[in-house]
């Protein structure tokens, strides 16, 4: 017995030491999995470790470990290297966590910065960057030091390569490296193009609420299935790849019972065709679904009723099988690898290779990853200018040549092979034109395109060439398309190079008609021999220039899309573009708003009431709204309608079963409460008449009616009282019917009472529900009307901070500015110099400051060194005037506007760091080294869209204080028609310079009467100094002062946007209104059609027809006074006629107006200073020119009326005929002068189309009364024009008469000695200056 007890002993001993052993196994495995951080390479044999080449037999590549000293301690390649590499085979998958560079031991050797790549097999590589801007890694400064870079992200791979791209400049290229990590396991499955798994169900369908779906692939095809399920009622789910996007296909609805209603697509990724692994994550929670690729998510929301996926029998993976026919498949399948399959928890590749029941595999399914063959190396061109790479063609034994090989890029040009031919200087180009292959002989007395291929290749996918030369006739076919031939005259050049990608220069042997080749090509066959291309490298066969060999670097610009608003994005090989039509934006990155940001700013433009577009977060997410503007006398009203603006009767309604009315509005809860927070006041009339209706029950107070504020809380107050207190206006004025009851209503008497008051407390507008309880005893009753949302005010315009001396700046949260960043604001002072905004990150910075009286300078830095952007004015900057700003920094360039001074620009790096990483807090008026502070006033101060409360912030802060000193601050303005208000030592003075209106406050109409043959040119001269900054050297120029003695205007580069504006009146057709030509032969024209139709004709490009586009089919020639707004933003246009709808068109173009020729308004010929090639309807009305009296004519920054008026004798000035002044733009005035109540009713009614009997007959009598005024006008103006005509001198070709008809009253006549006020210098230099953003400006001058 102790015997056995002793052998028991032992073996539990032994047991438990085993049991040891393997749970300290598994904690240490687990543990080290946890950690995978130890190192690789010291247990590597030497054939691991492989090198571009060897300096010596001492430096050896496997001499590049980490702190190795044997040897001469560390690997170096030889000089005369081109792309050097060090190469490291890892023996088997390991997930890479870290890695090490040191330099050679002892040497002046080592490696400042690297790439880093990463491969399975060794042949396909990709580039690992150490952040998402950046693409090379720091190194080392030193031979011993040890540099170690932790990866963000885990690599998976076999294989690394170290690629030096700077080194010591005192020495060479040394280095040594240690890879840390641990071995990667996985369960993978290969599969080949026809082959499937089927995870086969235990019912004969299943329903989930709830999907998870994950895996890795490699995919050698850009296109397959990965995951498919469907069932009987119409549901399906299927993961795809789909020209190298990965696309989900979701439909959780019954098909018969719901048809399409919730078929869903989304797609994500690009590129995923590229040998390389990528990860999927699937996850669906009843209609919410979240689609990731490689860290990017993407979510989305089926539309239709159900929320459950039910799936029949099955799910399959890698292919959708054809049930009862073997080896058919519904759609392609896919080929490559996968891993780590999981669907729900459960490992399909797991349970197929344990061969259970559940899996049935269909064709020939392994589960080892294998390569494609033949193998595909991959080479990258990487210059549009000096990439090529040239092969030696052997010597043919019969006429012939044939050639294959597979590219993918981006570009629209580039050449793609060139060869000789036998006969003379003539070359076979075969290149890419506007992204369609073209195939040509280059050099042939005939110089043309042979073979065109109309299909783009430029969409970043594989493509396949083959092209054959037999028998002088040359074969072409593209991927699977059709074969397209051509004779030729001459044989190939037997002997000769062939040259695919570019030309080297000064080579006789190539000819290229376009730029080289950018992007990537592989399986370079000649005459069916696989071109060896490491040879190439090596320096052993052909030669090259700009390769980058074993890797191709193409690269999704539009992932993630840097477009904002929905901006579309499209790329070249360099870098993205964004097209941002429709989308109410503009700019490099779609980022500035089209659009004003309030009513107030369209009021200073001199427009009239009448439904506008505003943004009021301008920048900002928020997309544009439309709205009411009411231009009264003293305010202007923002008016947002409702879907029950009229009167509504209740009855029959209790506090159990209420009446309930949700009211919609013309404009989303997110845009009202931004508005509503910008605006100064915002009220909303609820007019509440009861019977027998109470709204509080007089016994407890309990509310029996109420309304719901726009966060859904319930409020219990009502028009004219104010929030927490039940009472009514009634109760706030002492004036209730029964001073015992808060409310009328709640008198609970048999007559008709109200409650009507206005909602002003702004956090709770608008009124989103109205809730009535009280109307189903005898005889009860409540009508009730709610009104629209009405506000007035800009409190960010006027919101300004005054700094003093002493250091003193406001401190803000740090700006969120890592894309794109856009700052404005406006400023005064009189100091030399002053930061006016910094924000600090550890090395990244932003500021933006006065640097010296005349200039203001934008410097930031992302990463690649500081950018410093300066504007100089010609006039001072210190004159305590206000002078506007906007700096904006994005992806695409970096922009700084100081007034109307030209924008200046500066292209962004397409390379390189791009997020603004900032970290201090943001200061205005002052530095966080308290250096340079600034003195005097800054104000509207907005960040991204965000305009920052500086009022606010500067009553918590000593040596600021809230507002600004001076007669032009305050939201009263009192210039107007973005006239400019002027500081002065005992009051101010309005400088209507870029207003189309005069006068004191800038309000006084300029207008003239064209008689029959009269006309007003403005010619432009070319070309236009140039002072759009790409660099720095240009900056000196666009410093110099403006000649103030030049009287002759410039042509130049403008924008793609116009802004014109003006009124007319007249009674003949056809007429020319306006016609403006370039010296591209482009043209804009506003002419009245035979009809009186009103006509706008628009040739952006000369080669195309023009394109017409009518607002209103209805005659405009009927003596009536008529407002026009036209505003062009790209290829959108946007016309408002009178108080109209804005109405929106799309031309074909979003090109610019380049280079201004002239500017016509009246009679134009054919033969006129720049307006040959006119349609031959355009020249019919222009040649009948306008009879009738045009007022307040303004384009861009022109006004052409004015202009005539102050440029008398001015070469770039021609008045031909007898022009009269005249006042009929005073019409307007008097059709626009109403109160804020009235716009309000007639905007709603306008926008609801319903219109009380009252407000009908009040718009007829307003209508006979304006045919009436109208009538009396055309009168006085024509008996004023013939009498005028009757008194002038017949031989007087070109005036313009400024005398005064006695039946003027002295305040509509032109001022005297306007000439004196308003110099002629300054109106050509700075009104007709066009190069400024209108969009900008406006928002400068409208103060």
């Amino acid at each position: 017995m102790p015997a056995l007890l002793a052998k028991m002993s032992s073996r539990s001993a032994s047991w438990f030491y085993a049991f040891s052993v393997i749970v300290l196994s598994i904690c240490g495995s687990t543990h080290a999995a946890k950690s995978c951080n130890g190192p690789l390479l010291s247990v590597l044999p030497e054939s691991s470790f492989k090198s571009s080449s060897t300096s010596s037999n001492s430096q050896l590549p496997h001499s590049a470990k980490l702190n190795r000293r044997e040897g001469e301690g560390g690997w170096a390649p030889e000089r005369s290297d081109r792309q050097p590499w060090l190469q490291l085979d890892l023996r088997e998958k390991m997930e890479i966590t870290a890695i090490a560079t040191q330099g050679r031991s002892g040497s002046s050797d080592w490696v400042s910065s690297f790439m880093l790549l990463f491969s399975d097999s060794g042949l396909a590589w990709k580039q690992y960057g150490q952040s998402e801007d950046t693409e090379t890694y720091r190194g080392n400064t030193n031979s011993e030091g040890v540099v170690q870079h932790k990866l963000v992200h885990s690599i998976t791979a076999r294989f690394l390569r170290f690629i030096p791209v700077d080194w010591s400049s005192t020495g060479w290229i040394g280095l040594r490296v240690e890879v840390y990590g641990c071995v990667y396991k996985s369960d993978v499955a290969d599969f080949n193009g026809r082959s499937a798994l089927l995870y086969r169900f235990n019912q004969k369908s299943q329903r989930t609420v709830k999907d998870v779906i994950s895996l890795r692939f490699k995919s050698y095809g850009a296109d397959g299935v990965l995951v498919h399920g469907e069932g009987h009622r119409g549901d399906y789910l299927t993961l795809e790849l789909h020209h190298g996007t990965l696309a989900l296909h979701l439909n959780l609805d019954d098909a018969k019972l719901y048809p399409s209603s919730g078929n869903v697509s989304v797609g994500l990724g690009s590129l995923l065709d590229d040998q390389l692994w990528h990860y999927v994550l699937v996850k669906r929670s009843n209609k919410q679904v979240n689609l990731t690729v490689d860290g990017h998510t993407r979510h989305l929301s089926t539309t239709g009723v159900e929320d459950s996926l039910e799936v029949d029998y099955e799910l399959s993976f890698g292919g959708i099988p054809i049930p009862g026919k073997p080896g058919s498949f519904l759609r392609k399948n896919f080929h490559g690898c996968i891993e780590n399959l999981y669907y729900n928890g459960v490992s399909i590749i797991n349970l197929a290779k344990r061969r259970k029941l559940q899996i049935h595999s269909v064709g020939n399914v392994t589960f080892s990853c294998s390569e494609p063959q033949p193998q595909m190396m991959s080479t990258t061109f990487l210059s549009s200018s000096s990439s090529y790479l040239s092969l030696p063609l052997e010597p043919l034994r019969v006429w012939g040549l044939d050639v294959h090989f597979h590219f993918r890029s981006w570009n629209q040009e580039g050449l793609l092979f060139s060869t000789g031919l036998a006969q003379g200087s003539q070359h076979l180009v075969l290149q890419i034109s506007r992204g369609q292959l073209h195939l040509m002989v280059h050099g042939a007395a005939e110089q043309k395109t042979n073979i065109s291929i109309e299909v783009s290749v430029t969409d970043g996918l594989w493509h396949s060439v083959s092209l054959s030369y037999r028998d002088l006739i040359v074969s072409l076919v593209l991927d699977n398309e059709p074969t397209s031939t051509m004779d030729v005259q001459s044989h190939a050049d037997s002997g000769n190079s062939v040259f695919f990608g570019g030309c080297p220069q000064y080579s006789g042997d190539c000819k290229n008609p376009t730029v080289a080749f950018q992007g990537c090509m592989r399986q370079i066959f000649l005459n069916n021999q696989l071109m060896d291309l490491p040879r190439v490298q090596q320096g052993l066969l052909g030669n090259y220039s700009k390769l980058q060999f074993d890797i191709c670097g193409i690269r999704n610009r539009c992932l993630p899309n840097f477009c904002e608003h929905d901006g579309r994005c499209t790329q070249s090989w360099d870098t993205f573009y964004c097209d941002c039509s429709g989308t109410g934006y503009t700019g490099e990155t779609c980022h500035n708003s089209i659009y004003e940001a309030s009513c107030e700013a369209h009021r200073q433009m001199g427009s009239a009431s009448g439904y506008f577009y505003i943004d009021p977060d301008g920048t900002g997410p928020l997309k544009a709204a439309l709205v009411y503007c009411n231009m009264t006398e003293k305010k202007v009203w923002t008016v947002v309608g409702h879907n029950n603006s009229g009167s509504v009767n209740v009855t029959g309604a209790t506090t159990k079963k209420p009446y309930v009315m949700r009211f919609n509005y013309t404009v989303s809860l997110e845009q009202l409460r931004t508005l509503i927070g910008r605006s100064e006041h915002c009220q909303q009339e609820v007019v509440y008449s009861c019977r027998k209706s109470r709204l509080f029950n007089t016994w407890d107070g309990r509310p029996l009616s109420w309304w719901l504020d726009r966060s859904g809380e319930k409020q219990t107050y009502w028009g004219g009282s104010v929030p927490g207190v039940q009472q009514c206006s009634c109760s706030l004025e002492e004036n209730c019917i029964d001073m015992n009851y808060f409310c009328n209503c709640d008198a609970d008497t048999h007559l008709w009472v109200n409650d009507t008051g206005l909602l002003s407390y702004k956090d709770h507008l608008p009124l989103t529900e109205i809730v009535i309880g009280d109307t189903n005893r005898t005889g009860s009753a409540a009508v009730y009307r709610v009104g629209s949302l009405q506000c007035n005010g800009d409190r960010f315009l006027w919101n300004a901070a005054s700094f003093y001396p002493g250091s003193s700046s406001l401190h803000f949260p740090k700006f969120q500015a890592e894309l794109s960043a856009d700052i404005s604001l406006y400023f005064k002072t009189t100091a030399s110099s002053g930061v006016l905004l910094e924000n600090l990150g550890t090395t990244d910075f932003i500021t933006l400051k006065l640097t010296t009286p005349s200039a203001v300078t934008f410097i930031f830095d992302v990463g690649n060194g500081p950018v410093d952007l300066t504007v100089t004015s010609p006039v001072p900057l210190n004159d305590k005037q206000w002078h506007y700003v906007r700096a904006e920094r994005n992806l695409k360039e970096a922009s700084l506007q100081v007034d109307q001074l030209p924008l200046h620009t500066l292209e962004a790096p397409s390379e390189g760091h791009y997020r603004l990483q900032l970290k201090s807090l943001l200061f205005i008026g002052g530095s966080t080294f308290k250096e340079s502070s600034f003195l005097g006033c800054i104000r509207a101060l907005t960040l991204n869209g965000v305009t920052l409360d500086l009022e606010e912030q500067a009553k918590l802060t000593p040596g600021v204080t809230p507002g600004c000193p001076g007669h032009c601050n305050g939201s009263a303005s009192v210039c107007h028609n973005r006239g400019r208000c002027m500081e002065k030592n005992s009051g101010y003075v309005c400088d209507c310079t870029h207003s189309a209106y005069n006068g004191p406050q800038c309000k006084k109409e300029v207008s003239m009467s064209f008689e029959s043959g009269s006309s007003v040119t403005l010619t432009f001269q070319m070309p236009f100094p140039v002072m759009h900054n790409r660099d720095r050297g240009s900056q000196s120029s666009s410093s110099q002062p403006i000649h103030s003695q030049s009287s002759a205007i410039y042509a130049h580069n403008g924008e793609s946007r116009e802004n014109i504006a003006f009124s007319y009146l007249t009674t003949h057709t056809p007429a020319m209104l306006l016609c403006v030509s370039t010296y591209h032969q482009q043209y804009l024209a506003i002419i009245l059609a035979n009809n009186g139709s009103l006509q706008i004709w628009y040739r952006l490009n000369r080669e195309k027809r023009a394109e017409i586009f009518t607002p209103k089919v209805s005659s405009l020639a009927d003596g009536q006074l008529h407002r026009v707004q036209v505003h062009r933003e790209g290829n959108d246009l946007y016309v408002q006629i009178d108080k109209d709808f804005d109405q929106k068109y799309n031309l074909s173009s979003d090109m610019k107006m380049n280079t201004l020729r002239s500017l016509t308004l009246g009679k134009v010929t054919g033969t006129s200073a720049g307006h040959a090639g006119l349609d031959e309807e355009v020249l019919r009305a222009g040649s009948k020119g306008f009879i009738g009296c045009l007022s307040s004519v303004q384009y861009n920054h022109l006004t052409p009326l004015k202009t005539a008026f102050l440029s008398r004798g001015s070469s770039s000035v021609y008045v031909l005929g007898n022009l009269v002044e005249s006042n009929c733009g005073a019409l307007a005035d008097s059709t626009t002068s109403q109160s804020a109540s009235e716009g309000v009713d007639r905007g709603v009614d306008r926008l609801k189309k319903t219109r009380s009997v009252s407000a009908v007959i009040g718009a007829l009598i307003t209508a006979v009364f304006l045919i009436t005024l109208c009538a009396v006008a055309v009168t006085s103006c024509f008996l004023y024009r013939r009498c005028s005509h009757t008194h002038t001198h017949p031989q007087e070709k070109a005036s313009i008469s400024q005398k005064k008809d006695p039946r003027h009253s002295p305040e509509h006549s032109y001022p005297a000695g306007l000439e004196n006020s308003y110099p002629v210098d300054l109106v050509m230099d700075l009104n007709l200056d066009l190069h400024s953003s209108v969009s900008h400006s406006r928002k400068e001058y409208y103060i």
